[in-house]
């Protein structure tokens, strides 16, 4: 029997000491809450990088009268950042390490009549729990589902890496599938049996009763119906059922899909045995004021938008998410790569902790079919891709996700200056990279130069792009440029990288970074702190960007027309530009009822050239569709469209510019071009390094390689002033403004080329 435990608990930031048989209550101040619940929903969202980290308590009380007749009883929890610990009674009943997994403790032995349970989370920095480095807030709280579990001796497994206790392997075979069951028990003897039961739906497909001392079982369905994507995402289910003589004593019931799949490094993914191109998005899963506290309500939106959008692929970054979340994927169709946490920054002391991510990752969501990769880390070779016991890591990890499910592949999501000759990338089966080329330095172009290199280079490795976006918040301009964080620019980035991409077939999976804005803390960008903008629907879920379109334009079947720059109304120029997306053949856009002709496109994007005096209304329409929007005439640009930065330690009046000479407002290539340029930037590298909190090492993706002709490319459209104000989101200390106005006076006595 599994009871929801997510009401009436109590909680409290204040240290306490848990003693064996001595109430929790009366120490510290304790408030009423519900689970889900984190307690940076504010904190970690406003920016500042100083949200709270630490131990917190959960604390509620459990009648044993509430669970009579069970022989065991266990505590689940579904979710606890980052790491718990549980007592009953103030005596330790559990210990788990790795926030985004499902964990159990039995606390049977431990109960009295009355039972004080007490949940020590702990989300504090340390040298040995994954993630510690990444730019993404790490919530702390049990911030999902904690149920209680009364079971039989004879069961299935819950201590067996949180999972069902159940594993189904559907292999294709023609136009049937073999199917291989294999159930987890414990507590059993040779008088129980175990029933296996495939259902289409109510009907029975096949079934068969094997001992429960060996309980797998090989199975078939004729005829099978396959999970194909999204043309028809059909699931079977599994029922397996524990007895003994007749009486039941534990059951499970799961669903699975049969599928084959493969990835060619020539001609991209294969889904039964045909050409499937996997172009979605990323997902990070907080909102406004609740983080990672969601309710179903929640994941069902974020499914609804993704579809909508058209996607066929979620990168599920970048630790594991909700079960509930993956049902969906599977319910919908969407191919999934699914990942722990090994991101950033790779710990020498956190391996174990990796290996067992792992094992619960994989033991957890084995039977989704909507899962095609497992993830190995993200960005880990910040510090370099050499270390011998990184490699030795991924090695390990590696192998255990093909030990451990020989079904599907291994993947890793490569940082943009990773040399494409390291040993690093040859280690999973396929890799992809991560560029922002086109927004954190260089250009758009460089994108599809990028691929088409490795891809001759490189034949025999699949390679996909993991992330790319560009930041967007609610500014607006009729000259769009690389790192002014308009809507407009956002736009024009990502009609340049869905031509780039989309078009070559090589490429095995594209994944936007992001689908949604998401929390950062320790940023200080765009004009709003705690934030990053690169989603494509804002934070809230309530505004979906211009560029959510493009994508819409490519992807989606739902007939459709967009007119962009909805929010951008008043503008100065005579004549304005106007873009809409649809994927329709071909629009024909109105001003004030008056027809401006018809346009065709074979990129699904359209630009009208709108005469713009007083008040007009915009009309565009491409078959059954329309959509409108209104624009101004007006003499001064709106100050309201241009972005305000609040993260700023310094004014732009402050800083000094003599004309001739260099200062912190200058693009890192352009300094590059001097020698004394070169020899500034060396001495900058070195010092962001000190910044790095905690060892040298730790920071050394901080530093500038100049030999690196990738890492150069990058980063040379950065402005030092820009590269100054990430360095929080490279686990650096912010550097004080006196010491950024001494950086601009060394700038100072350089001449430019």
């Amino acid at each position: 029997m599994k009871m929801n435990w997510n009401a009436g608990w109590k909680f409290t930031k204040d240290s306490v000491q848990i003693r064996a048989n001595e109430s929790i209550y009366g120490q510290g101040n304790w408030e009423a809450v519900d689970l889900p619940h984190t307690w940076n929903g504010t904190d970690g969202q406003d920016g500042g990088n100083d949200y709270y980290r630490g131990t917190c308590l959960y604390a509620k009380t459990l009648k044993k009268e509430d669970v009579s007749g069970a022989d065991d009883v266990y505590l689940e929890f579904e979710g606890a950042n980052s790491s718990a610990d549980v007592y009953v009674n103030g005596q330790a009943a559990g210990h788990h390490d790795g926030g985004y997994s499902t964990w159990r403790v039995n606390v049977t032995e431990l109960l009295k009549e009355e039972n004080e349970i007490v949940v020590a989370v702990d989300n504090a920095p340390n040298d040995h729990v994954y993630p510690q480095m990444a730019d993404f807030t790490f919530y702390g709280g049990l911030y999902r589902n904690v149920n209680l579990l009364c079971v039989n001796k004879a069961r299935f497994d819950l201590d067996y890496y949180g999972g069902p206790g159940l594993m189904v392997t559907p292999k294709v075979e023609g136009a049937d599938a073999k199917v291989h069951v294999e159930a987890f028990l414990t507590g059993t003897n040779g008088t129980q049996s175990v029933t296996f039961t495939i259902l289409d739906g109510e009907n029975v497909v096949a079934e068969t009763s094997t001992a429960a001392t060996d309980a797998k079982a090989d199975m078939e369905i004729l005829s099978v119906r396959f999970w194909n994507g999204k043309k028809d995402p059909h699931l079977y289910t599994m029922k397996a059922v524990l007895s003994d003589n007749g009486n039941v004593l534990d059951e499970r019931i799961v669903r699975f899909g049969c599928r084959s799949f493969s990835i060619d490094p020539e001609k991209g993914f294969f889904l039964n045995g045909e050409s499937y191109p996997l172009h979605g998005v990323s997902r990070h899963q907080d909102r406004p004021q609740i983080g990672n506290a969601l309710c179903k309500e929640h994941h069902k939106e974020d499914i609804d938008l993704i579809l909508e959008m058209g996607a066929g692929t979620i990168r599920l970054a970048h630790y594991q998410h909700d079960q509930y979340f993956y049902d969906l994927c599977d319910e919908k169709g969407l191919v999934i790569w699914a990942e722990i946490p090994y991101i950033s920054q790779h710990m020498p002391g956190g391996r174990e902790n990796t290996i067992s991510q792992m094992k619960e990752l994989i033991t957890q969501n084995y039977n989704h079919p909507s899962i095609v990769v497992w993830g190995l880390s993200n960005e880990i070779t910040m510090g370099g891709a050499d270390d011998p016991d990184l490699l030795e890591n991924h090695r390990i990890l590696n192998d255990l996700a093909h030990e451990m499910d020989s079904t599907r592949l291994t993947t890793a999501a490569v940082i943009s200056m990773c040399s494409t000759e390291a040993e690093y990338i040859k280690i999973p089966d396929v890799i992809s990279y991560n560029h922002y080329y086109g927004w954190y330095g260089g250009d758009t172009s460089m994108n599809g130069e990028f691929f088409d290199k490795f891809h001759s280079e490189h034949p025999d490795i699949a390679i996909g792009m993991s992330e790319y976006g560009c930041e967007a918040l609610n500014w607006h301009t009729s000259h769009p440029e690389q790192g002014d964080y308009t809507e407009e620019y956002q736009a024009y980035y990502h009609e340049e990288l869905i031509k780039q991409l989309f078009t070559r077939p090589f490429i095995w999976a594209t994944h936007v970074w992001n689908m949604f804005d998401f929390a950062a803390d320790a940023r200080a960008e765009g004009g709003e702190d705690g934030m990053n903008h690169k989603g494509l629907v804002t934070f809230d879920r309530k505004y979906k960007k211009d560029s959510f379109y493009a994508y819409k334009a490519w992807l989606s079947d739902e007939p459709f027309v967009h007119v962009c720059g909805k929010r951008y109304v008043d503008r100065v120029e005579d004549v304005t530009k106007v873009t809409v997306y649809s994927n329709q053949p071909e629009v024909e856009l109105f001003a004030n009822g008056e027809s401006l002709g018809r346009q065709t496109s074979d990129v699904h994007f359209f630009y009208f050239d709108v005469p713009n005096t007083g008040e007009t209304t915009i009309v565009a329409k491409a078959g059954e569709c329309s959509d409108e929007s209104h624009i101004r005439k007006v003499d001064e640009f709106n100050e309201e469209y241009r972005m305000k930065e609040t993260g700023d330690v310094i004014n732009w009046f402050e800083i000094d510019m003599p004309e001739g000479y260099f200062s912190i407002n200058d693009k890192i290539s352009d300094i590059l071009a001097t020698m004394q340029g070169k020899m500034f930037m060396m001495s900058f590298g070195a010092s962001m390094m000190k910044k790095m909190k905690g060892d040298g090492k730790k920071g050394a993706g901080a530093g500038f390689d100049l030999k690196n002709t990738d890492m150069m490319k990058m980063i040379g459209g950065f402005s030092v002033k820009r590269i100054l104000s990430m360095m929080g989101t490279m686990g650096a200390e912010a550097m004080s403004k006196e010491e950024i106005l001494e950086l601009n006076k060394k700038l100072n006595k350089i001449k430019k080329k």
